[in-house]
């Protein structure tokens, strides 16, 4: 379990992402909560900057109820993710070192759910994690989701 109050103990992993967003949502956090999504889950941290020693420090976020309302406005959206997996008490804000950041639990998807995938298009836009990279799934490996899933997508075009 994390222990969020001890940030530079952690680097980003499989399972551990942070993200800057002092300027607003990163277009790359549903790359990230897609890769989870379709791996084993993960927690993604906003206001919180990779050191080059690759620790982990908190910025501090000047508004994270809005950061998070915009999060969840695009996360209901079908036409930007396919589906929204979290649970009531996936996100948090927490203050580590007096700021302000955000914690975003995104669980593993159920089978059936996957693939977790974006803008609609779910052969150039389904992401998995491979070590602390979201990397792009094959078709081969969508293809498997949709068949575990017992589903077909509605558009296999690419």
């Amino acid at each position: 379990m994390l222990d969020i109050y001890h940030l530079r103990q952690y680097r980003e992993s499989s399972r551990l992402e942070a993200k800057e967003a002092l300027g607003g949502l990163p277009e790359s956090i549903w790359e990230t909560y897609s890769g989870f999504a379709n791996a084993d889950g993960g927690i993604i941290l906003l206001g919180v900057k990779e050191l080059p020693d690759r620790s982990l420090q908190a910025l501090d976020l000047l508004d994270p109820q809005w950061l998070i309302e915009d999060f969840l406005a695009i996360l209901r959206d079908p036409d930007r993710v396919s589906r929204n997996i979290l649970g009531e008490d996936s996100i948090r804000i927490h203050t580590v070192e007096g700021r302000q950041i955000i914690a975003i639990s995104v669980p593993a998807a159920q089978t059936r759910e996957k693939p977790v995938y974006l803008n609609r298009n779910p052969y150039r836009e389904t992401y998995c994690r491979r070590g602390d990279a979201d990397c792009r799934c094959t078709r081969e490996e969508v293809d498997a989701m949709f068949l575990a899933a017992g589903k077909l997508p509605e558009d296999r075009s690419e």
